[in-house]
C-alpha cells in the first residue's frame, strides 16, 4: 500500500491527452463559451462601455451571468476593468489588446459563416428527414 501512494503519475501519451493532441481546444473553451463572442463582439464595436450598457445590447444575459462572463474575460487577459472612484463608483469594461488580437479569427469565422451556414442548414434538413435512422 505504501508502495501505491509514493508512485508518481504518468503523463498521459499525446494521442490519447484530448488537450495535447487537439492543441485549439483550451482556445475553444476560452473564446467560444456562452456569451464571450456576444461580450467580445459588443466591446469590440462599441468600445469602453458601463455594465449597464452592455446589458442592454445583449438583451437575453443575465445580470449574475454577464457579471461571471465579464469576470472571467477579465481574468483571461481579454478585458479591461476600469474602476473609477467617484460618487455614486463608475466602472467600464473595454476589450484589451489580447482580446482586439482574435479580430482576425472573428473576421475568418464570420466569412465561413457566410459561406458555409446555409449548407449546414441542408444537411441538418437532410439528416432529419432521413428515414434511415
Amino acid at each position: 500500500m505504501a508502495r501505491e501512494a509514493t508512485r508518481k503519475a504518468v503523463p498521459a501519451e499525446p494521442a490519447t491527452d484530448p488537450e495535447l493532441a487537439c492543441p485549439v481546444s483550451p482556445v475553444v473553451d476560452i473564446v467560444f463559451s456562452r456569451w464571450t463572442t456576444p461580450i467580445l463582439w459588443s466591446l469590440h464595436t462599441y468600445g469602453r462601455q458601463r455594465f449597464v450598457e452592455l446589458e442592454r445590447r445583449i438583451a437575453r444575459i443575465t445580470p449574475k451571468v454577464l457579471t461571471q462572463r465579464l469576470r472571467q474575460l477579465e481574468r483571461d487577459g481579454l478585458v479591461l476593468r476600469t474602476y473609477h472612484p467617484e460618487v455614486p463608483p463608475r466602472v467600464e469594461y473595454e476589450i484589451s489588446d489580447l482580446g482586439r488580437s482574435l479580430a482576425p479569427l472573428f473576421a475568418h469565422l464570420t466569412e465561413w459563416a457566410a459561406e458555409n451556414l446555409v449548407k449546414v442548414e441542408q444537411a441538418r434538413i437532410a439528416y432529419d428527414s432521413s428515414s434511415d435512422r
